[in-house]
C-alpha cells in the first residue's frame, strides 16, 4: 500500500459525508497525484478487493467493505499482500 492508494481510499470514503463512486480521472481531478497514478493504482485496490466497480462499462469505482476495514486499521496490510495473485 503507497500514499497514492490510501488518498484513493479515503477520498471515496469521503469521510462525514456521503461516499463517493467516481472513475479515475475523477479521483485525479480531486487528488494531488497524476491520472497515469491514479488509473494505475484503481485496478491494484480492486485486485485486492478495497474497491469495486460501481460500473464496470463506465470505470466507475465505490470504496469496499474491505477497503473500510483497511482505513479502519481492522485489516492488516500483510493480509492484502497474500492475497497477491
Amino acid at each position: 500500500m503507497t500514499p497514492v492508494d490510501r488518498d484513493i481510499l479515503e477520498l471515496l470514503r469521503n469521510e462525514g459525508n456521503g461516499e463517493l463512486r467516481l472513475t479515475p480521472g475523477l479521483i485525479a481531478e480531486n487528488l494531488d497525484w497524476g491520472d497515469q497514478a491514479v488509473r494505475e493504482h484503481t485496478p491494484l485496490l480492486r485486485k485486492h478487493g478495497l474497491v469495486e466497480y460501481v460500473d464496470e462499462s463506465r470505470g466507475v469505482y465505490q470504496i469496499s467493505d474491505r477497503g473500510r476495514a483497511w482505513l479502519r486499521g481492522d485489516l492488516p496490510t500483510e493480509e492484502l499482500e497474500e492475497r497477491e495473485e
